[in-house]
């Protein structure tokens, strides 16, 4: 696995809350159109890496412009669009002539992807949600550099202010 980490750059992207939830249900905490955007802008051209649940929590199915994979051990699963792989690691050997690659979700796949990713693109949404069942692993100072951060406040678009933070593992 380090010769695939050493290949590519191994990024998370994800909206978090203030306690790291990212989820309720298989959904998204709330809809910030700007951080859809971000996404879009981030990830277009790219592979992105989710589970199960979180493709098929995708409204329109797997995302366009990109290459999706998605890891379920279910080996009856079919996935329009997408490639599975059983584990993880499989997705990401198969994935090690890249520069870049994203994983955006559920929670189980961005707790084994986080001792392997070398970026963290976090929206930090300003509220707590209730109810949510779904979290992130917390960035530990110790071992992530903030690199990048842009503060928003609410407006007629967006319920809540947010920042987009940008995440360096520490060498």
């Amino acid at each position: 696995m380090d010769d695939v980490r050493r290949a590519m750059v191994v990024s998370l992207i994800v909206a978090v809350d203030e306690r790291y939830a990212i989820g309720k249900r298989q959904q998204l905490l709330c809809h910030l159109p700007n951080d859809m955007k971000h996404f879009k802008e981030i990830t277009t051209g790219h592979t992105v890496i989710m589970g199960r649940k979180t493709f098929e929590s995708l409204p329109g199915g797997a995302l366009p412009n990109r290459r999706n994979i998605v890891v379920s051990a279910g080996a009856g699963a079919r996935f329009e669009n997408a490639v599975q792989y059983g584990s993880l690691q499989d997705a990401l050997k198969a994935c090690e002539d890249e520069e870049e690659v994203f994983i955006i979700g559920g929670g189980s796949v961005y707790r084994q992807a986080m001792p392997l990713a070398d970026k963290i693109y976090l929206t930090l949404i300003r509220h707590a949600f209730e109810g949510a069942d779904t979290f992130f692993p917390p960035v530990d100072t110790a071992k992530w550099v903030e690199t990048t951060r842009r503060d928003f406040e609410k407006d007629e678009k967006h319920l809540y202010s947010y920042s987009f933070f940008t995440y360096l593992r520490k060498k």
